[in-house]
């Protein structure tokens, strides 16, 4: 009987930006489900997530994908517990109050393909800058694209595992591309995203490359990365009513700051009120405007106010599982006055 790999990923304490680790166990019989995969632990005081007298973390597995780049395998997500069993103050996922799965999760996934050898994104001259952005946007031919077939690689890896990425696409600058996550409930949107993240990072590994996650590694008129976070509840999906999206909207306003703490580290380099952005220290929404902290989609209004909402302020660096959890608090806060 042929044994099974199972990837065991998860996040670690590096701050600000926590960041992916993994580890591979071996399996005599495996049938595919979560509930197959066992509890397991790694050293905590390599990770900064313990002291080397009381290292052990336990790692336990929340979803499983098929791992279509390995033969015989699956990707195993796991959260951080503590050795009693509660959740380690690093997991953002046990943060997300939805329960029932009423919030929906679609993020939009920037991110650079990047040069270690240069330290410039893919389709960087070693010396001087290419063309300013204009042409790379959802371009076509080596003379604005790089890295397709990176990209094509990872959509089918994530396709194969099951992950609901519900397209691709070249972003404004050169090297920067994006893929799109969606579910139903923010937990599972989470894991999504942070398993993409996963075969993003070893598919580029592959090629020699690393992704530059950082929402703002290009200085000047340069587009930054961000990981536009749309959302819905039921009182959004089945509104009918303007004054809705107005009331839960404006419930925002408040929570600038507790917003922006989690969207992710350097986001003030990005939120600067220039490219397709609003400045960090202010709130603003509108109908299709990609100018505001929150866009209401043109599909929602001409559904009858039905439908969802953008945040556009989360980086690129951002926790899915953080904003998500924020997102639906201040939600549920503004459902009290609608």
């Amino acid at each position: 009987m042929a044994k099974t790999k199972l990837e065991y990923i998860w996040l670690d304490g590096y701050k600000p930006t926590q960041s992916l680790r993994s580890k591979t166990k071996i399996v005599s019989r495996f049938d595919g489900t979560l509930d197959e995969c066992p509890m397991w632990s790694f050293d905590g005081s390599s990770t900064e997530q313990a002291e080397g007298n009381s290292s052990d973390c336990l790692l336990k597995p929340v979803a499983v994908f098929p791992d279509a780049g390995r033969k015989n395998a699956y990707l195993v997500m796991t959260e951080v517990l503590n050795p009693d069993g509660t959740p380690h103050v690093t997991n953002g996922r046990a943060t997300i109050d939805d329960e029932d799965d009423d919030f929906w999760f679609g993020f939009e996934q920037e991110y650079f393909l990047w040069n270690p050898d240069t330290n410039l994104p893919l389709g960087f001259p070693t010396n001087g800058f290419p063309s300013p952005q204009g042409p790379y946007y959802c371009s076509v031919g080596a003379k604005n694209a790089f890295g397709r077939d990176i990209i094509e690689e990872h959509l089918d890896l994530c396709l194969e595992a099951g992950l609901n990425v519900e397209g691709i696409n070249a972003e404004v600058a050169t090297g920067q591309w994006e893929f799109q996550v969606f579910s139903k409930g923010a937990q599972q949107a989470g894991d999504q995203v942070w398993v993409a993240r996963y075969l993003m990072e070893r598919t580029a590994e592959k090629y020699g490359l690393s992704i530059n996650w950082h929402p703002k590694p290009l200085k000047g008129d340069w587009n930054g990365s961000g990981m536009h976070a749309n959302f819905s509840n039921s009182l959004l999906r089945e509104a009918g009513d303007k004054s809705v999206y107005e009331s839960v909207c404006s419930s925002f306003a408040p929570f600038v700051e507790e917003h922006i703490a989690v969207y992710g580290a350097d986001n003030d380099q990005r939120l600067t009120g220039a490219h397709e952005t609003q400045s960090i220290d202010k709130f603003s929404y509108g109908v299709s405007d990609r100018g505001a902290s929150i866009r209401i989609p043109i599909a929602t209004v001409e559904n009858n106010w039905k439908g969802w909402l953008e945040d556009r302020r989360p980086a690129s660096n951002g926790d899915p599982y953080k904003i998500a959890a924020r997102i639906i608090k201040t939600v549920k806060s503004a459902e009290v006055l609608v």
